[in-house]
């Protein structure tokens, strides 16, 4: 019977990039031009130019970043199982060089350089935080009789080593409470390096999140999973060098090498918009703050030590509003709406400011400075590109015409060095008005290889086009160049010329972007222009509670995008499915190429199948095989099983790599 391709792999397209990024390459070619080039004459005059538009709160920035250090991490080497290193900032040494090369945005540099500061930080009385031993932040706060941690990393591993780090400077107690700030695998996929589940299951250890935060947490990504996972690749820079002509940083943090992640469903829900609970003595108000950063997340303030935590809605960087490893669009009115209500509720309480990324912020007026700044900027985002999109302008007008007004470049928080401020603006049009921009020729436009050659036809051939591009980029138009050497790779992929000129321009824009999530895209995009699409090893079952926490529903939800509709065309099948030891019943029904489920068993089924939870769960998170679980007898098959068979080979597998920057070979195609 043939094998249900798992979930585990595909769950979290954060996760996906991080798993998929430890392994390598194809083998390079023997030209030089394999190798990133230097900055570009052009590149270096744009990056002197951007010296005078550093943040002016950039020294006081450095200052909080290492302020409250009990003890630093850098030299810390978190390892898996197997004795390989999964974290360790030493790559990042390049980082201590005060100025920036030519091939790093130097505002870029300088948020590189605060996200490479690591260790144990004391933030407040019996408030402390771990910071740059993964992506996020895990705040601990210290109760009457044990602990409370806020969002426990990504992985098992790192989440483990910050709780030793933790316990090598602070008395070793019981952690009482886990709270998930938000349904991002970041805040939430290291809780098994914190406490046990049978600790959790026996009450002791209370496990707290927002509203919605399962339905969430698992279900996000799973649909276009495997195109996020492989987008992610080119947003987080996993498979780039860690240099100054690579991966220089994520924006939020360091990006990290693949390790175990987990999930414990919560023991307790906040639902009402605001909440107060006694946690271990400790009092905590909740404030749910759905539809921004995430669908469901929310603050926090901690009455006790004055500290607002913000979780991801106010961190030192303009966020996304659409990130490229895609999502759903985020609202930014919304956004901006909640960092308002938070200044208004708490701006006159709270004397510090944290997040579950980066540096705290001290002093009541800086934290309302910090609260109105990202209020404004994502305010400021929505009303002037609908404003313009009012007036007719459509999305990629308006990002080449907004920039940030004076007051808010000079706060580096308003900064775009995660989200990017051209992107940001399209997601806003999106949002209103989707992709199309009103043009009626985008309705029936060519797809890309078609429009490439007939583009390039009309301009005169490759050659000539080639000479004019190349004068252009001598002139240093690397955006016209990025675009119309593109056009070239996919006229002609095999056109060496054509692919290194388009991954030239392609670097030198990603040394200018202030961004580093655009940066880490342009210079991955380059990477394989020169050396093809990587090879990855197929990720394992490193998120094997994702999987388990998968709905019965979403299973066949998922089933149904996998299915390939010209080998289902003209058959019809329907198989009952039935978990035994929670009662859930569906039917599975395959008609007019379409794959459909109800609730309940169909009288007419062709087969049915009986298993238990566990047994789905195995299945889900790559334990085992249908055909393993009904030869040692936990799954029974009733009915006609050719059947069933013949519904099983329609399925589709899903690369866990595809071109990007090159179009797809036709004979890859399903």
């Amino acid at each position: 019977m043939p094998f249900i391709t798992p979930l585990s792999s595909v769950l979290a397209p954060l996760a996906a990039a991080v798993l998929l990024g430890a392994c390598a390459h194809g083998a390079l070619p023997a030209s030089g031009q394999a190798r990133p080039q230097p900055a570009s004459a052009a590149t270096q005059a744009a990056q002197r130019a951007a010296l005078d538009r550093q943040p002016l709160d950039d020294a006081q920035a450095l200052a909080d970043a290492q302020r409250g250090l009990v003890a630093s991490a850098d030299s810390l080497v978190v390892r898996n199982a197997e004795g390989q290193p999964l974290w360790a900032m030493q790559a990042y040494g390049f980082l201590a060089a005060d100025q920036a090369p030519d091939t790093v945005h130097p505002s870029l540099w300088r948020q590189a350089q605060r996200n490479r500061i690591s260790g144990l930080f004391q933030v407040a009385e019996g408030l402390y935080q771990v910071r740059g031993l993964d992506l996020s932040n895990m705040t601990i706060l210290e109760g009457d009789t044990g602990l409370i941690v806020v969002d426990p990393l990504m992985y098992t591993e790192t989440a483990r080593a910050a709780m030793d780090l933790y316990f090598q400077h602070r008395p070793r107690r019981p952690v009482r409470a886990v709270v998930y700030s938000h349904s991002h695998v970041d805040h939430f996929g290291g809780v098994r390096g914190v406490v046990r589940q049978e600790d959790v299951d026996a009450g002791r250890v209370q496990v707290i999140a927002p509203a919605g935060f399962m339905a969430e947490a698992v279900g996000e990504n799973v649909i276009a999973g495997p195109a996020m996972g492989r987008r992610a690749l080119y947003q987080f820079g996993m498979l780039l060098p860690r240099d100054a002509r690579g991966q220089v940083d994520a924006g939020l943090g360091k990006a990290g090498a693949p390790g175990t992640m987990g999930l414990i469903p919560p023991t307790r829900l906040i639902t009402q918009a605001r909440e107060q609970l006694r946690i271990d003595g400790v009092d905590m108000e909740f404030a749910l703050t759905p539809g921004a950063e995430a669908p469901a997340e929310m603050i926090m303030y901690y009455p006790r030590s004055r500290v607002l935590n913000m979780a991801e809605i106010a961190v030192h960087t303009q966020h996304n509003l659409l990130p490229l490893r895609g999502a759903q669009v985020r609202d930014a009115l919304a956004w901006s709406r909640h960092l308002n209500d938070a200044l208004h509720r708490y701006g006159g309480q709270a004397d510090i400011l944290i997040a579950q990324h980066h540096w705290p912020v001290w002093g009541q007026v800086r934290l309302q400075r910090m609260l109105a700044g990202q209020r404004d900027t994502y305010k400021f985002l929505h009303d002037q590109t609908v404003r313009l999109m009012n007036h007719g302008y459509v999305g990629s007008e308006i990002a080449d015409m907004l920039q940030l007004p004076e007051s808010l470049a000079q706060q580096g928080a308003s900064h775009a060095f995660y989200g990017h401020l051209r992107h940001n603006v399209r997601a806003i049009y999106q949002h209103y008005l989707g992709y199309y921009e009103g043009n009626p020729a985008q309705l029936e436009a060519l797809p890309p290889v078609p429009a490439a050659r007939k583009t390039v036809e009309y301009m005169g051939g490759t050659e000539a086009v080639l000479r004019r591009a190349q004068a252009d980029y001598e002139r240093g138009e690397y955006r016209w160049v990025a675009q119309i050497a593109s056009q070239l790779v996919f006229a002609d992929p095999g056109h060496g010329a054509a692919r290194q000129l388009a991954a030239d321009a392609y670097e030198q824009l990603g040394y200018q972007m202030e961004s580093a999530t655009a940066r880490n895209a342009f210079l991955q995009g380059a990477a394989e222009l020169r050396q093809g699409v990587p090879r990855l090893s197929r990720a394992g079952g490193a998120a094997r509670d994702l999987a388990a926490s998968l709905p019965l529903e979403m299973f066949f939800d998922y089933l149904g995008v996998r299915l390939n509709a010209d080998k289902a065309a003209g058959r019809r099948i329907v198989v009952n499915w039935e978990i035994t030891d929670t009662g859930e019943q569906r039917s599975l029904n395959l008609d007019n190429s379409a794959l459909t489920h109800s609730p309940g068993l169909a009288s007419d089924a062709h087969a049915s199948l009986r298993l238990d939870r566990a047994t789905f769960q195995a299945i889900a998170g790559q334990e085992t095989t249908l055909a393993e679980a009904a030869r040692d007898g936990r799954l029974r098959i009733a009915g006609d099983a050719g059947q069933l068979a013949a519904l099983m080979a329609m399925f589709d597998r899903f690369d866990s790599v595809f071109p990007m920057v090159e179009p797809r070979p036709p004979a890859a195609a399903q």
